[in-house]
C-alpha cells in the first residue's frame, strides 16, 4: 500500500474588475518567476479556505474583502514538472475600490509588479494553473486539470 499522499492546497483569488482580472508578477522567489499569476497562496493547516483567500488577498495585494463576498468557482488541479500535484481552490470577487480600497504589490520581495489584463488575453508568460483557473471561470467550468 502506497503513503499517505499530501497534496498541498492552494488559494487563487480571481479579483475582476468589468472584463479585466488582476495578475501578479512572479519575482526573487525561486519558483515561477517571470510569470504572472493570480494572487494565491496554500492553505494554513486548520484554515478556512475563503479566509485563506481573504488573508491572501490583504498580504499579497493589500485588499480589504470580506468572507462573504468571494464566490468559489473551480477547483485546478495541477501537476508540476516535478510530478508532484497541487490543488486550487479558486475564488472570484468584483473588485470594489470604495470597498476594497486600491490594490498594490504589497509583497515587493516576492512580485516585480502587478497589473489588470483582459480575462480573456493573458499575458504568454502567465502560470499554467492560474490560467486555467481563468479559463474555468470563464467557461464556468468547475474542475481543470493544469501541467
Amino acid at each position: 500500500m502506497a503513503g499517505t499522499p499530501l497534496h498541498p492546497v492552494d488559494v487563487l483569488l480571481l479579483l475582476t474588475s468589468g472584463k479585466r482580472v488582476l495578475l501578479g508578477l512572479r519575482a526573487g522567489t525561486g519558483y515561477a518567476d517571470g510569470q504572472w499569476n493570480l494572487p494565491s497562496g496554500k492553505l494554513e493547516l486548520g484554515e478556512d479556505a475563503i479566509d485563506a483567500v481573504v488573508r491572501e488577498s490583504r498580504e499579497e495585494i493589500g485588499i480589504a474583502l470580506d468572507g462573504g463576498e468571494v464566490r468559489a468557482v473551480a477547483t485546478v488541479q495541477h501537476r508540476g514538472r516535478s510530478g508532484l500535484v497541487r490543488l486550487g481552490l479558486a475564488f472570484a470577487a468584483e473588485h470594489d475600490p470604495g470597498r476594497h480600497g486600491e490594490p498594490f504589490n504589497a509583497e515587493p520581495h516576492k512580485c516585480a509588479r502587478i497589473g489588470w489584463f483582459p480575462r480573456t488575453r493573458l499575458p504568454a508568460e502567465t502560470f499554467p494553473s492560474s490560467a486555467a483557473c481563468v479559463r474555468a471561470y470563464l467557461d464556468d467550468s468547475r474542475f481543470v486539470r493544469s501541467g
